[in-house]
């Protein structure tokens, strides 16, 4: 499993999760962690704006100590509609071309699966990540 997480012009972080493990608050606070050093270091100037999060309301997602790292941060939340999933953000864009790219590819690891989306994801064009939050915000 990968939770991504991209703005209007690029992928900012993708944490790839190891078959068999389950993503619980003390991880997903670690991946927020790696968000805001992965901002830090490749898009600085978001920090002196507003960071939105659209998250769903999974239990990791809105756990207490998720919701006190991301007080400490500062990022505003955006939940996602509850019993919505006809806006599923996941179904602008992003995993709709992901997965018909990775349709009938065959890998011989997950370290070669996890090389060829993080490649992918580089490659994707700046307009493609606009145009799928874009779609999210125009409903």
């Amino acid at each position: 499993m990968a939770t991504i997480f991209w703005d209007r012009k690029c992928v900012l972080w993708v944490d790839f999760m190891p078959k068999g493990t389950a993503i619980n608050a003390n991880r997903y606070c670690e991946t927020l962690r790696k968000l805001l050093r992965a901002i830090q270091n490749r898009r600085c100037g978001m920090l002196s704006g507003r960071i939105v999060l659209l998250r769903d309301n999974a239990r990791p997602h809105t756990a207490a100590a998720t919701q006190e790292l991301l007080d400490q941060f500062g990022w505003e939340i955006f939940d996602h509609p509850p019993h919505s999933p006809d806006v599923a953000p996941r179904d602008f864009q992003l995993f709709i071309k992901l997965k018909e790219f990775l349709g009938g590819i065959c890998f011989g690891s997950d370290e070669e699966l996890e090389n060829a989306v993080t490649n992918w994801l580089n490659e994707l064009a700046t307009e493609e990540y606009a145009m799928g939050i874009l779609k999210f915000v125009d409903i």
